[in-house]
């Protein structure tokens, strides 16, 4: 049995050429169809004459260049017009004249350059071939000339429009594949600055306190081993952001969820921060883009903690609902000297733009009492 689906694949694959030969040979073949044979365009109203070399040679000029007519519009059209006009000027009026109009529309919709330059040329041409019919005795006046170019006119407008409207949706198409591509830049570069601001603040929080611990063999142990663990931990985080790079993998197939916060809250109390997590409802069945963004809320809030109020005692509660994620890190104390490097400002902005972006809203700010709090609300969907 034949597969029709891999056949249309094959031709749909083959060149444009292969495309047009049917239509070439349909055209080449219509004049010698007996019911055929006296129906082609009659322009000048010449009378008929019986088929002869000359008139298969005019068959041949119309008929076979549409091969290319996508290819070589402009030879295309050429070809098709001078066989035409021997059509007529001879008097064959064959079925093989209507290869003009798809010239005339090929040309119109595939010719890249210089189609002004074409229309003018056409125009003159049209008028010689005019002139030279009524200079044979056309019993046509000028009324049927005018009405036969301004249909040529009329093929060769819908052949622009699709051009033009073929360049639009190119055009629109590549204006969306470059707000992807500028969208997932900004995505990674989120991701990267969650992963790497978060870890290395950390080991540098740690590194700084081994610096006071050195009398003590054993702190100083766990200390060094808090800052390798963390060190391993950004490795493996970079590690997985590349892999999901590659394009057998969506960004988010290795993310991190809300459900990771735990091992969170106890890498940032390894560096010395003293946290609380509270946890309440219960996580979806499945993982989504809130998950995610929740995650990272939390992670940019420790990240800042560690920064700007080291050693102050931080809350972090996630609760979970039938319709959103709900996350709050509150700081408390007043910020103190840090050794970490200062922000880029863009942590909570970019995590205020994602939230937005799922339909959310995220506030961070201090409070009267000097704690400094995050709070963001994700809708999540209702879980089934």
């Amino acid at each position: 049995m034949v597969d029709l689906r891999r056949v249309r694949t094959a031709w749909q694959a083959s060149d444009v050429t292969v495309r047009d030969l049917p239509l070439a040979l349909a055209v080449a073949v219509a004049p010698l169809v007996p019911s055929l044979r006296h129906q082609g365009t009659q322009l000048g109203d010449l009378p008929d004459r019986p088929m002869d070399l000359l008139a298969v040679a005019a068959i041949a000029l119309q008929s076979l260049p549409l091969v290319g007519r996508r290819r070589w519009p402009a030879a295309c059209l050429a070809l098709v017009s001078l066989g035409f006009a021997i059509d007529q000027l001879r008097g064959y009026h064959t079925a093989a004249g209507i290869a003009l109009g798809i010239a005339l529309f090929s040309a119109a919709a595939h010719l890249r350059r210089r189609r002004r330059t074409t229309v003018l040329a056409a125009s003159v041409a049209y008028v010689a071939l005019a002139a030279a019919l009524a200079q044979r005795g056309s019993a046509d006046g000028p009324s049927g000339f005018v009405t036969f170019y301004l249909f040529l006119a009329v093929v060769w407008g819908v052949g622009a429009w699709l051009r033009q409207t073929r360049a639009t949706e190119a055009e629109r198409r590549r204006h969306v594949a470059e707000a992807t591509r500028a969208a997932e830049r900004t995505r990674i570069a989120r991701e990267l600055h969650d992963i790497v601001t978060h870890h290395v603040t950390a080991m540098v929080v740690q590194a700084e306190a081994a610096r006071y611990v050195t009398a003590d063999p054993d702190r100083l142990d766990l200390t060094l081993t808090a800052v390798a663990d963390t060190g391993r931990r950004a490795i493996d985080d970079l590690r997985h952001l590349l892999d999901v790079l590659a394009p057998a993998h969506g960004l988010d197939s290795r993310s991190p969820t809300v459900g990771e916060v735990g091992a969170l809250v106890e890498q940032v109390r390894q560096a010395g921060q003293p946290v609380e997590y509270v946890h309440e409802g219960d996580p979806p069945r499945t993982v989504g883009s809130a998950d995610v963004a929740a995650y990272r809320v939390v992670q940019e809030a420790l990240t800042n903690a560690l920064k700007h109020a080291r050693g102050s005692r931080t809350v972090v509660t996630v609760r979970h609902d039938d319709g959103a994620v709900d996350v709050e890190v509150t700081t408390e104390g007043t910020a103190s000297p840090s050794v970490t490097p200062p922000g880029s400002g863009r942590g909570l902005d970019g995590l205020r733009e994602r939230v937005g972006l799922l339909g959310g809203d995220l506030s961070a700010g201090v409070q009267p009492g000097g704690s400094f709090v995050v709070r963001a609300r994700i809708p999540a969907g209702r879980r089934s």
